[in-house]
């Protein structure tokens, strides 16, 4: 194992792979620290969109990984590409020595998921997963409010999710909605919200799901719900759907405590909607600003999770969210899967 050296006194040089849906706020958040990173590469096996890609950012495409290692310079490989190709793609980028970015969720199966972290501890680079809701301002108050007590005791916390994908979001690529490539709502879509359930008021002791394919043309569900136990003592739930009609409704958290009670909503967790305590804190001024408007249900996080990626690869912080804090809402979900799958409550940590 060769343990990679900060990287100092030059950009820092990334590569993209996966040029679709969610690389444009990857290309977008990378244009903002343009003064102290460089993209060098990027790479997706469909042509128009590689070209398309190449276009926009004036960097050399490649139609596959494998190329696209052997003939790029980078520092760290960024996987936007299909969540089930994760796992073998991190393990290549590990081998060649390059540090490791993967979007959410970091694997479909758990089992996956570790084989990902061993390989670059392995390999002596970096692993992060993107969770990058974790930055909200809104969510970072909260965050504040509980680090800091006060809510007292946290009795309840539910979480909703009710979005919109037509049958033509699938049909536009033949890997969404597969078991093997993507998951469903929960896996995919809901994914930062249940990790954000479990960053914010986990961890979980044990989950009780039911999961249907209501509307949509899929493998997976379209429309979930859990009920789960907290180390705690407290109770949450998790309701998710793809078939809310017309459009996206909400993307919410809200947290019931002793001595206080928060609701973030919006269509993506951007609004304060509700922020009542029984004791005022210098916090409380600031949430008159902490909520925003967002043209998409992803936010503008990003900039702010690269931030951390670059301080991190620089020697300056730790990583937010490596590998091993990925596994935790991957944990959650497949045993959300299980549950729904045997008609069982499953208890965290899972045994293999």
């Amino acid at each position: 194992m060769t343990i990679q050296l900060p990287i100092l006194g030059r950009p820092i040089r990334v590569a993209l792979a996966g040029c679709g849906r969610i690389s444009s706020n990857h290309f977008e958040a990378l244009a903002r620290h343009k003064d102290q990173v460089e993209l060098v590469a990027v790479c997706d096996t469909h042509p128009q969109t590689l070209v398309a890609a190449a276009q926009r950012t004036g960097v050399e495409g490649f139609s596959s990984l494998t190329q696209m290692l052997a003939h790029s310079d980078a520092d760290i490989v960024v996987l936007a590409t299909p969540s089930g190709l994760h796992s073998q793609q991190a393990i290549e980028v590990a081998r060649s020595g390059r540090h490791v970015l993967s979007e959410k969720p970091m694997a479909t199966k758990f089992e996956d998921g570790v084989a990902m972290v061993q390989a670059c501890r392995d390999a002596g680079v970096k692993l992060f997963v993107v969770k990058q809701n974790r930055l909200n301002a809104t969510v970072q108050a909260v965050k504040r409010a509980l680090a800091a007590g006060r809510f007292g005791r946290v009795y309840m916390s539910t979480v909703n999710v009710f979005w919109t994908r037509p049958q033509s979001y699938y049909d536009a690529a033949s890997w969404r909605g597969r078991w093997d490539m993507d998951g469903g709502a929960f896996m995919n879509q809901a994914s930062h919200y249940v990790d954000l359930l479990d960053w914010l008021v986990g961890p979980v002791d044990n989950v009780h799901a039911y999961t249907a394919t209501l509307a949509r043309d899929i493998e997976a569900e379209d429309t979930g719900v859990m009920s789960l136990r907290l180390r705690h003592g407290g109770l949450a739930s998790i309701s998710v759907t793809m078939l809310t009609y017309p459009q996206n409704l909400e993307g919410s958290i809200t947290i019931l405590g002793e001595k206080g009670t928060v609701k973030i909503g919006g269509t993506a967790v951007n609004k304060i909607e509700h922020w009542c305590f029984d004791s005022t804190h210098p916090d409380d001024e600031a949430i008159k600003s902490a909520s925003y408007e967002t043209p998409s249900v992803y936010g503008f996080g990003h900039a702010a999770y690269y931030d951390n990626v670059f301080k991190t690869l620089r020697g300056q912080a730790d990583a937010q969210v490596d590998g091993y804090e990925g596994l935790r809402s991957l944990e959650l979900l497949v045993a959300a899967y299980r549950s729904a799958r045997d008609g069982c409550r499953v208890g965290l940590p899972l045994v293999f």
